[in-house]
């Protein structure tokens, strides 16, 4: 009887271990800013790397830039797709594809080895970012979302510019910063792995994966005026942005001729470090008023690093840059929310592939043919006409802004005039204001 009642018992089925919210939110939030400190390395790696293997600036932007191929191919093919088949199996696989990247830059031998990596390394950081972005607030707890948004928003720009300072400081006092690096993030990544795989599945899954590979760029009616308005200096900021990553450390020793690791990752940190906190501090501030304040900063910052870069001095130049750190917080956080509200529910992903079109063809393409250029007009003459295309779109979408904002004006003053408050019929709700 005894064995009767053992064969017919049903077998034991065994749970998956699963990690408390609090500590998986903890992991994912390290494991997501580790993407970011291993793209932020690069900056003053690739500096040793020219010095190492002596190959033209033309490349050593090339092999800075090309990270925005791999990023745009992913994001806008599987950014959605964590929300039909689940966060964990689509951050696994990216971080898989991150520790690929990783041992591209630990085995590397040549620049070419480097360019590999870089693509590699966008692939993994797009597949990534808006599903751990999404991952980041559902893990959450219910009263405090917003931690979530602020863990992405400080992991990515915090993340970039500490990886460049830490990379910095292993090349300043180290002779194998490479190896050093490579090995170390790729543990914090493996561990990385782990972490998500015992975390819990924050999405059911769906039908329509094979759909949400379709790239999807759109720009609804709704949206135009915003986005036109705030496209310029959107790619203005993420053109700063490239000078601070892909010339600034280089330009630590061509042009001011230092030889410090510490400065090049120095370079590479003020800009991103300060994004990430004026980015949160500009939370709670008017957008319009965020998104004119972003403008003027860039500009000034604009003119700062050129003023640094032909007056010779280097403290200029990274004041420069952390004045156009403020603008790219401040105006990129402004045009999202300006934007982003305006499209309806199923528009959104449509409009965010948009915007981050924009952002990393500017990220990417002018600081190619900035190098391209640097042969013919040497590097200093190069540099400035960078800047002043950058200048140039930040004033236009100043010019737009200004437009945008007198309008509002314009239509919100005769609404008062006649609205309910005014006529003694009591307080007027949000929605009879005109936008």
């Amino acid at each position: 009887m005894s064995s009767s009642r053992l064969s017919t018992r049903a077998p034991a089925t065994r749970r998956r271990p699963i990690l408390p919210a609090g500590l998986a939110l903890t992991g994912a939030a390290i494991t997501f800013t580790s993407l970011y400190l291993t793209a932020g390395a690069l900056t003053p790696l690739l500096v040793v790397y020219k010095e190492q293997w002596n190959f033209p600036s033309s490349l050593l932007t090339l092999a800075f830039a090309v990270y925005a191929i791999g990023f745009l191919a992913a994001v806008l093919t599987v950014g959605s797709l964590s929300d039909h088949v689940g966060r964990r199996p689509v951050l696994i696989g990216a971080l898989v594809i991150q520790i690929v990247s990783n041992l591209l830059f630990l085995v590397a031998t040549d620049v070419g080895w480097v360019i590999a990596g870089r693509i590699v390394q966008g692939l993994a950081g797009g597949a990534a970012t808006t599903a751990f972005t999404a991952a980041l607030v559902e893990l959450a707890p219910p009263s405090r979302k917003r931690l979530g948004t602020i863990l992405g928003s400080v992991g990515l720009t915090g993340g970039l510019g500490l990886g460049s300072l830490l990379a910095g400081l292993a090349i300043q006092l180290t002779t194998a910063a490479n190896t050093i690096i490579f090995i170390v993030l790729t543990i914090v990544t493996i561990l990385g792995a782990v972490v998500v795989a015992l975390s819990p599945e924050t999405v059911t899954r769906a039908s329509g994966a094979l759909h949400s590979l379709i790239p999807r760029i759109t720009f609804p009616p709704a949206t135009r005026r915003e986005f036109a308005a705030a496209a310029p200096v959107v790619a203005a900021v993420w053109m700063l942005a490239g000078l601070s990553g892909g010339l600034a450390p280089s330009m630590v020793r061509s042009v001011f001729h230092l030889n410090s690791g510490l400065l090049n990752g120095l370079a590479g940190f003020i800009a991103p470090a300060t994004s990430a906190v004026i980015g949160l501090a500009f939370a709670g501030v008017d957008s319009r008023r965020a998104m004119t304040s972003g403008i003027y900063a860039s500009i000034i910052g604009a003119i700062g690093i050129i003023s640094g870069v032909y007056a010779g001095s280097l403290a200029v130049m990274i004041i420069g840059q952390a004045i156009a750190g403020v603008g790219f917080g401040a105006s990129f956080t402004a045009a999202l929310r300006l934007i982003f509200p305006l499209a309806a529910t199923h528009q959104r992903a449509g409009v965010v592939g948009g915007i981050y079109l924009i952002s990393y063809v500017a990220f990417g393409v002018p600081i190619v043919i900035e190098g391209q250029l640097t042969r013919p007009l040497g590097e200093i003459p190069a540099v400035s006409l960078y800047t002043g295309v950058a200048i140039l779109l930040a004033l236009i979408s100043l010019i737009a802004q200004l437009r945008l904002k007198r309008n509002t004006r314009s239509v919100a003053g005769p609404a008062r005039i006649s609205s309910p408050r005014a006529s003694g019929a009591g307080t007027p709700k949000r929605d009879d204001i005109p936008a």
